[in-house]
């Protein structure tokens, strides 16, 4: 049994042409790297006959970078730092691939040895953590997706793999494509937030983006959706937690993106620290053997995260070392990160005979198979040009468009009274709280070029008319207060006309291993903006952050709040860009905020339950509520607004009932009643009123971005079928039955007065 790709009306839902396109792109590069198979496939078949058992482990083995420049923030205590060491590796046949170094020249000289001083001279492959860009840095991947925007994605991925493959790395771990629906997790910055149709749509452009429509081009970028799988599941949102749930769930909501990865012409993926229903991932045949290999047909390999095998020890799923790489590798793991465990106990292994020598040969195949599909046996030197390594890096072209995903990543969540945007000149303008820094990259920005990056202060001040009256004040750190701090900030407030307030999430508390139990705006953040509103000016609140938050008090209530999220190199003019009404925002939510950090996990795609709530007071009891919240959103997934107010006309169905085989059209007339231009999304929701498994009471079946002149009113049509309405059924096979459906257009997950139709067969 196979998950079902997108169907053509899906493509259609978010513009044809673009989406055809893109399909083709992948049927090249699938072609491209098919030919490369085939071509080397008696090279690799003569080499694994010449190998030894340590070799063979060898290339199945990826070790940290010792020789080039590696951070060590961004993982665990080293294994591998000592440079001559893994050199002897290298000549030994013990090491098939580095990561997470960078440079062109180092490159070369790395290769060198593994091509002139090993025995067999099979090339390594050079991997890195690029998760949302190299030296010129992109918003964070969530940011990102707030742009609801699958070109933009693309090319701002495309980017990336051109600075990348011009420093030496041929493969990026990323996308990251884990939904994720409790914001507590720290990795939820990472991803593409908390829908299934959007997380799969931007999972297919960023891959099309990293690898191109050729692998073996000097600037394409192998992609590594991640985390295979469920990872995004953890039990209350705690990083490296237990996931449990029913298989139907897991297919029809977590499995869908890897699976538009995979179908965008991925070669590779990363197995989860966590389990699934008692099953570490990593050991998880079932899912890296069954699903991927057997179901879906997936041709390239699968690498652990890091030492995730040795992990299976503590997990209690293994003995030891040698038990985890037995049951790693018999359960699909083809490459094992860090450990070492597959260099240290393969060949015992195999020579005991709880390994078959067949199971190492199909994995170090699989490994060579995408050597060669990326072109290293044609072009060992792949990457090591230091002359192409400046061209790149840096480049004009992509600052620009930093810039450009930037500003349209972030999310107006409310604009009271049209506080925004501000004048250039004529107003006294504080800017007050800790996220006025120049930590603009957020979290897994490794190699960021700090040097090109525009702080907030450096943007406004720049977009000002000359002698414009801007004081910043810090007033407190991000997680605690500074002395006088909370003073001098309300006398910056009492003496300005308006005040910006940049508050939120410094990058520490946005990533791997930073749940949090409260998403809130720290406390000490929290008593600034409180102090701050006694001033009685017009405030407009900067909130940074790699997740959903609770928002409270002075910032809930302040008169305008952009969720700015953390947006790269370009942060400052970006923001300059919206503040001063050069651009209107455009982003809309990924995530849904909640109105306190109790209703984690939460999704607008709940099911209604058998005593479903009415958000609209009175609150009635003995219904699936909150004492303290009702059971919604305090800011909606979809949820954005620009300078200039759009309204939307009813939802019209072109006809009462949708044939069994045809198409329906569902179409509304969107205007612009303002006086500026804007980009309003367009989202299709759609209900299954009754089914053999409960359904969501909204699910997100597209989306359409379309630009409104002042005046202007469009009409937006999209057409769905019987494939669009599809879910995972009982025999876990996607189905669907004849009944009534729901259907919305709407700006958000929460808006909108429904339309029906009835599906016949």
């Amino acid at each position: 049994m196979t998950l079902r790709t997108p169907s053509p009306s899906r493509r259609a839902l978010l513009g044809g042409a673009g989406l055809l396109a893109a399909s083709f792109m992948v049927s090249v590069r699938s072609a491209a790297a098919q030919d490369a198979r085939v071509r080397h496939a008696s090279r690799i078949d003569a080499l694994i006959a010449r190998m030894t058992i340590e070799e063979k482990a060898g290339q199945l083995s990826l070790f940290n970078d010792p020789f080039r420049f590696r951070p060590q923030e961004v993982n665990p205590v080293d294994k591998d730092g000592d440079p001559a060491r893994v050199a002897d590796m290298i000549r030994k046949g013990q090491v098939g691939s580095l990561f997470n170094g960078v440079g062109a020249a180092g490159a070369r000289t790395i290769q060198d040895i593994a091509l002139k001083e090993s025995r067999l001279g099979i090339p390594l492959l050079f991997a890195a953590d690029v998760i949302h860009g190299l030296y010129t840095v992109f918003p964070v991947p969530l940011a990102e997706a707030a742009a609801w925007d699958a070109g933009l994605a693309e090319r701002t991925a495309r980017a990336a793999a051109r600075e990348s493959a011009a420093s030496g790395i041929h493969q990026t771990y990323a996308p990251m494509v884990d939904v994720a629906r409790d914001q507590r997790w720290g990795r939820v910055v990472e991803g593409a937030g908390e829908d299934v149709f959007l997380g799969s749509v931007l999972a297919a452009a960023r891959v099309r983006g990293f690898q191109g429509p050729d692998l073996t081009a000097k600037n394409a970028l192998l992609a590594t959706p991640k985390h295979f799988a469920a990872y995004g599941a953890a039990e209350a949102g705690l990083d490296y937690n237990t996931t449990d749930m029913s298989e139907q769930r897991l297919r029809g909501v977590y499995l869908p993106p890897f699976k538009a990865g995979f179908d965008a012409g991925a070669l590779s993926t990363m197995s989860a620290f966590n389990e699934v229903n008692g099953v570490p991932a990593t050991g998880n045949g079932w899912l890296l053997t069954d699903i991927l290999r057997d179901e879906w047909g997936f041709e390239g390999y699968v690498v652990s995260d890091y030492t995730s095998e040795e992990e299976l020890i503590a997990h209690g799923f293994a003995e030891d070392g040698r038990d985890a790489a037995r049951i790693a590798l018999l359960a699909g793991v083809d490459m094992s990160m860090v450990s070492g465990l597959y260099n240290a106990h393969i060949p015992d292994l195999v020579a005991k005979g709880d390994v078959p020598m067949s199971v190492v040969d199909r994995s170090v195949r699989r490994v060579l198979n995408v050597k060669a599909a990326l072109g290293l046996f044609d072009d060992p030197y792949k990457g090591s040009d230091p002359d192409a390594e400046r061209r790149e890096v840096n480049a004009p072209e992509h600052h620009a468009l930093s810039r450009e995903a930037a500003r349209k990543s972030v999310v107006m969540l409310k604009n009271d009274g049209g506080v925004l945007p501000l004048p250039r000149s004529g107003k006294r303008i504080a800017v007050i709280g800790p996220a006025s820094d120049d930590d603009v990259f957020g979290p897994w920005t490794i190699w960021g070029d700090r040097t090109k990056a525009v702080s907030l202060e450096a943007g406004l001040r720049a977009a000002l008319a000359p002698g414009a009256a801007l004081t910043f004040v810090r007033g407190s750190d991000p997680e605690a207060p500074i002395e006088g701090g909370i003073d001098a900030a309300v006398a910056a407030a009492r003496s300005a006309d308006v005040v910006i307030l940049a508050v939120g999430e410094s990058t520490p508390m946005s990533a791997e291993a930073q749940s949090r139990a409260e998403i809130v705006v720290p406390a000490p953040q929290q008593a600034l903006a409180e102090a701050v509103k006694t001033a009685g000016k017009p405030t407009v609140v900067l909130l940074r952050t790699g997740r959903a938050l609770a928002l409270e008090g002075a910032i809930r209530d302040a008169d305008a709040i952009l969720v700015t999220w953390f947006l790269g190199s370009q942060h400052g003019p970006a923001l300059a860009d919206l503040l001063f009404g050069d651009h209107s925002p455009s982003g809309r939510l990924p995530v849904s905020f909640p109105h306190v950090s109790g209703q984690q996990p939460f999704h607008y795609d709940h099911k209604p339950t058998g005593r479903p709530a009415d958000p609209a007071p009175p609150r009635e009891e003995y219904r699936t509520q909150f004492r303290e919240a009702p059971h919604s959103a305090a800011f909606p997934f979809g949820h954005g607004l620009g300078y200039g107010p759009v309204t939307y006309g009813a939802t019209e169905v072109e006809a009462s009932t949708l044939s069994w085989d045809g198409r329906i059209e569902i179409s509304v007339e969107v205007s612009n009643v303002g006086v500026r231009p804007v980009e309003e999304t367009v989202q299709l929701y759609v209900r299954d009123r009754v089914a053999r498994l409960t359904r969501p009471v909204r699910e997100l079946k597209g989306f359409r971005k379309v630009r409104l002149e002042p005046g202007q009113t469009r009409r937006v049509a999209f057409t769905l079928d019987r494939k669009t309405l599809e879910y995972m059924g009982p025999e876990n096979r996607w189905t669907v039955e004849p009944g009534r459906f729901d259907v919305w257009l709407a700006p958000d997950a929460q808006s909108g007065v429904a339309a029906g139709f009835a599906l016949v067969r």
